[in-house]
């Protein structure tokens, strides 16, 4: 995120930020916190004195799991702050979906891939497509979707958001 993006989401000036981050200025807590969920982090990760390495390594077992349907599963990949994509990892049980209704997030591109089994992609309005190990769609997240195991074995799936879905 460039100092002019933060400073927009952060509603703060670029010039305050450049001068906060080299230590010019300091901020007040409100300040802090939309800055922090700007960066998709908490206000305790701006005081973390650790350099980062660039390498964020995460364990399958350690996955953070987001709240999905019965039946379904859906990890986080990627991990906060959210920089240039955003990935996520289902799993579907036979006749399990995404949910009863086709829904929408932002307007960002994103890839379903399917790494096991297969599952029906609905896309808005048009025919609904069956995917099968190696297959893949991309489409909007503006346009209404919706992913439903109708096959007969577990269903595995990734998908790749660019840019995030802003919170």
């Amino acid at each position: 995120m460039t100092v002019r993006g933060l400073a927009a989401h952060a509603q703060a000036s670029a010039s305050f930020i450049s001068q906060l981050e080299r230590g010019q200025t300091s901020a007040s807590v409100g300040m802090l916190r939309r800055i922090a969920v700007a960066l998709g982090i908490t206000v305790a990760d701006l005081f973390n004195e650790e350099q980062a390495t660039g390498h964020r390594l995460v364990r399958r077992a350690e996955r953070p799991e987001l709240h999905a349907g019965r039946g379904s599963r859906k990890y986080l990949i990627s991990q906060r702050p959210l920089q240039n994509l955003e990935v996520y990892s289902g799993e579907f049980e036979p006749g399990a979906s995404t949910g009863d209704d086709q829904y929408t997030h932002g307007d960002s591109q994103e890839i379903l891939l399917v790494l096991r089994g297969t599952v029906t992609v609905h896309l808005g309005e048009a025919i609904p497509r069956r995917l099968e190990p190696g297959d893949s769609v991309e489409y909007r997240t503006s346009i209404p979707h919706r992913v439903v195991n109708d096959g007969d074995d577990d269903a595995e799936v990734l998908w790749i958001i660019s840019p995030p879905t802003p919170d």
